[in-house]
């Protein structure tokens, strides 16, 4: 029944997406008229950034789906990292919009060009909706879901953008203060430069196999060691299998013993692992004398340094 909730859930949230990921297709095509009738290089960048979301609701959409995949005798880890590549791609996409805003606004800013601020205001607040629709679907699911959650971020993030559009909107009513148009799409520019860096990092981690952000391997060893039952751990590995699930792989040494003793020993551990680290996924090899002379890091020996002394 519990499964059954959880997939209807994620139906669900596949719908929002979908709404979303449509809402953000269309507002950027009419942001991108509005700031070409207005002359706006402020509310442009405004709809680039939105289109970098909508390739990014393309890519949680895509990640909903093919993560119910589970793992195949080719893909032994299923398909999760898929999201990761995508987020590459996305990423470089959005640094190409970024390099095109900036070099843009610098040719604004050393010509200013008149703006109609009235089409400026209506068009950002058409901006601002969207975003807020958007943002209103996806708040369910931001709570349970990491996806989710991400989506919604954007979301409420480009309606602030398209809210503060808006405001220069007035002023440039008031005011022929053109200087403030690609003032503000650098600062969508930094903004970008801000995101895509973070992605890139985490992208770079999990690509990696390195270890997760918030772990500790020493505090991993000490809290196995002091388990009773447990000599001394080593050949020791944490990574994330995907952005959701953090795996480990570790070589325990313990006393010569009954085999349900040892299988009580490794639901121990897996609790703890659990409870203190979030680590879902472990792996644990249990033996009674250590082979690698107490190591916490694995250190691979080249097999022709073996062959040599055959």
């Amino acid at each position: 029944m519990a499964a059954h909730n959880h997939n209807h859930q994620e139906a669900s949230w596949g719908k929002r997406l979908v709404i979303s990921m449509l809402v953000n297709l269309i507002i950027p095509l009419v942001q991108i008229y509005g700031g070409i009738v207005s002359g706006s290089m402020a509310l442009i960048s405004d709809a680039l950034h939105n289109l970098s979301d909508f390739v990014a609701l393309t890519i949680n959409y895509a990640a909903l789906k093919i993560g119910r995949r589970g793992p195949t005798m080719k893909q032994t880890f299923g398909y999760k990292r898929i999201e990761i590549f995508a987020t590459l791609i996305s990423v470089a996409l959005l640094y190409g919009a970024a390099f095109y805003i900036a070099v843009e606004s610098w040719q604004r800013l050393l010509n200013p060009q008149p703006i109609a601020g009235k089409l400026v205001i209506w068009i950002a607040l058409v901006g601002f909706a969207g975003n807020a629709l958007s943002a209103l679907l996806l708040h369910t699911g931001a709570r349970k879901n990491m996806n989710m959650k991400s989506a919604f971020l954007h979301m409420l993030a480009d309606a602030l953008t398209s809210l503060v559009v808006a405001v220069l909107g007035i002023i440039w009513l008031y005011q022929p203060w053109y200087w403030l148009d690609p003032l503000f799409s650098w600062l969508i520019v930094a903004l970008i430069l801000y995101s895509g860096w973070g992605l890139l990092k985490d992208s770079y981690l999990i690509l990696m196999n390195a270890t997760p952000p918030g772990i500790n391997l020493a505090d991993i060893q000490r809290e196995l060691e002091n388990i009773e039952g447990i000599k001394e751990i080593h050949d020791l590995h944490v990574w994330n299998p995907s952005a959701e699930s953090i795996a480990l792989a570790v070589y325990i040494t313990v006393p010569d013993q009954m085999m349900s003793r040892v299988d009580e020993l490794a639901c121990q551990v897996k609790e703890l692992l659990l409870d203190r680290f979030k680590i879902d996924h472990p792996i644990l090899q249990f033996e009674t004398s250590s082979c690698a002379n107490g190591k916490l890091l694995c250190c691979i020996v080249k097999q022709t340094h073996h062959d040599e002394h055959k």
